[in-house]
């Protein structure tokens, strides 16, 4: 196999590694942040906006990661630009 063959190989490898972990993290912090949201509600209901609110901000700053890696993955995949200093 020739050295393009096995660069393709390894940057696909790292990218479906990369987006596993990278979904994972995302999803763990999610999960944790809701399970703590519902025990503060249980403990103050009357706080429920507020609660509400600021979770949902969290949930969408946590989302955030997991599209940055996506994206940084997908330029891996598709626009690497490590391929050019092999073409030469």
């Amino acid at each position: 196999m020739s050295d393009m063959t096995w660069f393709v190989i390894t940057s696909t490898a790292v990218a479906v590694l990369g987006i596993a972990l990278g979904a994972l993290g995302p999803a763990l912090a999610m999960g944790r942040s809701i399970s703590q949201a519902l025990d503060a509600l249980a403990r103050q209901p009357e706080a429920e906006r507020a609660i509400i609110r600021t979770l949902f901000i969290g949930l969408a700053m946590i989302e955030s990661l997991a599209i940055y890696v996506l994206v940084v993955v997908l330029i891996i995949l598709f626009r690497n630009p490590l391929l050019e200093y092999l073409l030469r």
